[in-house]
């Protein structure tokens, strides 16, 4: 009996450690999101002060992030399809994360 209560609490810790860990990350990336976002603003204003040339800048820099961001697609693919026994490892892991992570957050009224 007491053996199961100190797992209970042992889970219990953890699960507490774990929802303190998922608020922070949350907190980070609205902070983070809230910073894009007023760059986002402060790069438009400046956009609309400056003439067309840096539209122009701006849009070659945003084809050559389209161009490696399809680069790197095509190359996570072609490694993919080399080593499929470490993608499906990698596949599995976040699978199992996933359950072990839900099973841990998850209340007991669930």
């Amino acid at each position: 009996m007491n053996r199961t209560r100190d797992l209970e609490q042992r889970f219990d810790g953890a699960s507490e450690r774990v929802r303190d860990r998922v608020r922070q990350y949350a907190s980070g990336t609205a902070d983070t999101a809230n910073g894009l976002i007023e760059r986002g603003r402060r790069l438009t204003t400046r956009l609309g002060r400056r003439g067309s040339g840096y539209g122009k800048q701006m849009s070659h820099m945003a084809e050559d992030l389209a161009d490696e961001a399809s680069y790197q697609y095509r190359r996570v693919r072609r490694h993919a399809s080399r080593h499929p026994v470490a993608t499906v490892a990698v596949v599995a892991g976040t699978i199992g994360a996933f359950f072990l992570l839900r099973k841990l957050l998850r209340s007991d009224e669930d």
